[in-house]
């Protein structure tokens, strides 16, 4: 069982701009996914973008897969439902 503060967390990462638009980004990507090209996708630096993807990683919403010298990052089934459930979220807020 989570404790109060690691589910306050788990809540908030949700609801921080760029985690979420960064899980909508994986979804709608067709072509590979880097972590540079997701930090340009979502307007943050590199860094930042590979502390969201630890944090998303620890959650079980992405994995990354080392190819050669770089890691693709991939969401997971339970990703890619919340990455839905975030996009239906922002259609019914438009």
């Amino acid at each position: 069982m989570l404790s109060e503060q690691a589910m306050r967390d788990n809540f908030d990462i949700f609801f921080r701009r760029k985690p979420a638009l960064m899980l909508v980004a994986l979804k709608k990507m067709t072509r590979a996914r880097y972590g540079s090209l997701l930090a340009k996708e979502v307007d943050c630096t590199y860094s930042h973008a590979v502390k969201i993807l630890q944090g998303l990683e620890r959650l079980g919403l992405v994995l990354f897969e080392k190819k050669g010298r770089t890691k693709l990052i991939k969401l997971t089934k339970r990703g890619q439902e919340i990455a839905d459930n975030i996009e239906n979220i922002k259609r019914l807020l438009s």
